[in-house]
């Protein structure tokens, strides 16, 4: 121990040698302890300016679950009307069955009425004009209709529930229904995306994924003018409930707005960043006015661009590319200048020395050093546009986002909505693959 004491003189040398170890600031021995109590103030700030807390305490978290259910679920939602004393369907637009279709959890009565089976029959409602016969777990609950209302009856389980003039009855994921003193507004849920390849007009419609392709394969043709491939895929692209055809093209197009706006921004920023780049051009005001030029398209978001041109051009993909092209323009500029103002001037000096004209100097001993940073900086910003254009498209500039939009207004189409999340993660996914490539080739590494 006697080994490691330091004695007076020692301990004076150390703090005259070495002054800022022993005598540290206030920031220094306090700073990390003061950011942290600040950034816990602040956000401590942010959840009661916001009301972060109450928000998520008084979500609605049961139809988010209902909205979570709808993206992998689809639901049959007959409307049965008391009508001259009979009980009659009446369907939504989305048209999951064809007309005078036999369906196994919906059955006529002798008596005029309906019977709607939840998984079997223990779960079910028996539906007349008069009453509604609830069995839960083969439990008889009736529900008496009068002019105004329906009435639960008493030593009803939790799963019904009086709500003023009209009575609810949930059977978890199986469905739930309504029963008012005019119509009970059946909801019956199923596993899967109903009618996804063929809608109720197809002549496919109800068959398995064998027969249809044995009748594409080998059988007898359903329509004299075309194979039953072509009808097949015909009746695919054009199904009335899930549009494919039109989504698909909408994704075309979200595609085209990415590539061709990210090009034309490269382009331009192109010979732009040479006129920004100090060392490049020796002229001060250039510089300036390029530079503020880059500021000003990349500081207005792309989102206000395409709000922008939407009004100057109208719905479409142009607003979209021309957003997309405003914006890259401004950003790659200022990566491109950048890239050239940190290029190496031996090579410059090289080219220079043996007499050649600026264009040439520029050619031959500078663009060979930023080609590939600006390749991977393109290549990057055209991936990343791909998930941009599907946000500008639902302002109105085109593409998927727009359909996107307009299935989440209907708050009745979420099956819809995760179909398209789904391509568009597909999308995402691949072109981020080959951005990935196409960057490590570019610059000289090899890919895993």
């Amino acid at each position: 121990m006697s080994s490691l004491t330091v004695n007076a003189a020692d301990r004076q040398r150390l703090l005259e040698s070495y002054p800022e170890v022993f005598h540290r600031s206030f920031m220094q021995r306090w700073g990390i302890a003061l950011i942290s109590v600040l950034v816990i103030v602040y956000l401590a700030l942010c959840f009661n300016f916001f009301k972060v807390i109450p928000t998520f305490v008084n979500g609605n978290w049961d139809r988010a679950s209902i909205y979570i259910q709808d993206w992998y679920s689809w639901r049959a939602q007959p409307r049965l009307r008391f009508v001259d004393g009979k009980v009659t369907p009446q369907w939504t637009s989305r048209g999951q069955y064809p007309k005078d279709a036999a369906i196994d959890w919906l059955r006529p009565t002798t008596d005029g009425g309906y019977t709607v089976t939840y998984g079997s029959d223990a779960d079910r409602l028996e539906v007349t004009p008069e009453r509604v016969d609830v069995y839960m777990g083969g439990k008889l609950y009736p529900v008496e209709i009068n002019a105004d209302r329906a009435i639960m009856p008493a030593g009803a389980p939790a799963a019904m529930k009086q709500d003023d003039s009209k009575v609810t009855v949930s059977f978890g994921f199986e469905g739930q229904a309504e029963i008012r003193s005019t119509q009970v507004y059946v909801q019956r849920r199923f596993l899967g995306w109903a009618n996804f390849l063929f809608d109720t007009q197809s002549p496919f419609w109800g068959r398995s994924l064998v027969e249809v392709a044995g009748l594409m394969i080998a059988g007898d043709r359903i329509d004299p003018a075309q194979s039953n491939a072509s009808l097949a895929l015909d009746n695919f692209l054009n199904n009335a409930s899930w549009q494919h055809g039109d989504i698909l093209s909408k994704l075309m197009q979200t595609l085209v707005m990415a590539f061709v706006g990210t090009l034309l921004g490269s382009l331009f920023a192109f010979p732009l960043a040479f006129i920004a780049a100090r060392n490049i051009t020796r002229n001060r005001t250039a510089n300036w006015g390029v530079k503020r030029l880059f500021d000003f398209l990349r500081s207005i978001d792309m989102l206000i661009w395409a709000l922008f041109f939407t009004r100057a051009f109208g719905p479409g993909p142009i607003p979209g590319i021309a957003a997309i092209f405003f914006t890259d323009t401004g950003a790659l500029g200022k990566v491109y200048a950048e890239a050239l103002e940190n290029v190496d001037d031996k090579q410059r000096e090289g080219v220079k020395s043996v007499g050649a004209a600026p264009v040439v100097v520029q050619r031959y001993g500078v663009v060979p050093q930023v080609l590939p940073i600006f390749i991977s900086q393109s290549l990057y910003f055209w991936e990343s546009n791909t998930r941009s254009a599907t946000v500008i498209g639902a302002v109105g500039a085109g593409g998927i986002g727009l359909k996107l939009l307009e299935s989440m207004k209907t708050n009745a189409d979420w099956d819809k909505v995760a179909y398209m999340v789904l391509l568009i993660l597909l999308v995402v996914f691949v072109f981020d693959s080959i951005s990935n490539a196409l960057r490590s080739r570019v610059m000289g590494k090899k890919t895993h």
